[in-house]
């Protein structure tokens, strides 16, 4: 309905009829990891094809690209970030942090954006980004802002299928596969964490980050084998899964020489019996070795956040 505003704007002004004045500047509302910077950038394409936009890139910020330490270097900075964005879209993420209470360096950040978006109203659109409560705030704070911020999307969180595509089209577009068992136990995983999502859930970055540690996982794990073919340097298994089992081996043997060496102690200062002692010792060694080579079999899935 956007798209199909604008574009019919556009063609009574090309013909010459009056066109209402409506604002294009938007606030996306939602969770991190939504897709609320790649629906800007799409969007910006879309806006130059139909002609509403003369250059359609996206400039992304925050306050730290906004706000100076000093009085009147914030204007200087916030304007220099809108000339980047001249012909396409100025995207604020985080614009909340903007307005602050005793704090006027944001507030000379969204004055400096509303004059420009007043001056230039034909030449930049500016979407601010953020938290759905917090954006919400955000706009009633200001008249200035109120007044041009009218349209609201919100980014719904994903839900466990949609995380599952996403962790997929990750391994498709970094040429990996998951073996059966690895595939079913990644699927468990992502229900999890959908699961146990709490209010500020990252959504996307969620199933990227476990991606980046299960091909972590992976590369330790096929870097110390010999004559890696394809197959191996594109499949993910099980193994690669595993909950920190490396450092629970590493504890593992570290007790294990503890204890030898502690008992071996017992025995030299049991001198009467040193020989059962050091027998002693022994047994309990082999003990430790075999629960050890135990665990080794028994990798846990799955990561932890």
């Amino acid at each position: 309905e956007l798209i199909a505003l604008a574009k019919v704007r556009k063609m009574r002004e090309e013909k010459g009829m009056k066109a209402v004045p409506v604002s294009l500047h938007l606030v996306f509302s939602g969770n991190p990891g939504t897709g609320k910077t790649t629906v800007a950038r799409i969007l910006a394409k879309l806006y130059k094809e139909i002609g509403i936009l003369s250059e359609g890139q996206l400039v992304e910020t925050d306050r730290s690209g906004l706000v100076a330490g000093y009085v009147g270097q914030t204007a200087i900075k916030t304007q220099k970030k809108i000339q980047e964005a001249m012909g396409g879209i100025l995207f604020i993420d985080e614009a909340y942090t903007l307005n602050q209470k005793d704090e006027n360096f944001g507030q000379e950040a969204i004055d400096t954006i509303l004059k420009a978006m007043e001056d230039h109203r034909d030449e930049f659109i500016v979407i601010v980004a953020g938290y759905t409560e917090l954006m919400r705030e955000f706009v009633e704070s200001n008249p200035g802002l109120k007044s041009r911020f009218n349209k609201f999307f919100e980014f719904p969180d994903y839900t466990a299928d949609e995380l599952q595509q996403i962790f997929e089209l990750q391994c498709r577009k970094y040429q990996y596969k998951l073996t059966e068992d690895a595939d079913k136990a990644v699927r468990e995983e992502i229900i999890r964490i959908e699961a146990d999502k709490g209010e500020n859930f990252a959504n996307a970055r969620e199933v990227r980050n476990l991606f980046e540690k299960i091909i972590t996982n992976q590369a330790a794990r096929v870097s110390s084998l010999e004559d890696v073919d394809e197959e191996t340097l594109t499949t993910l298994t099980i193994d690669d899964l595993t909950d920190d089992f490396e450092e629970e081996l590493k504890a593992m043997a570290a007790r294990e020489a503890e204890v030898a060496e502690a008992l071996k102690e017992v025995a030299e200062m049991n001198s009467a019996d040193q020989q059962t002692a050091e027998e002693r010792a022994g047994e309990i060694v082999d003990l430790l070795k075999e629960i050890t080579e135990e665990n080794s079999k028994k990798k846990k899935p799955i990561i932890r956040r």
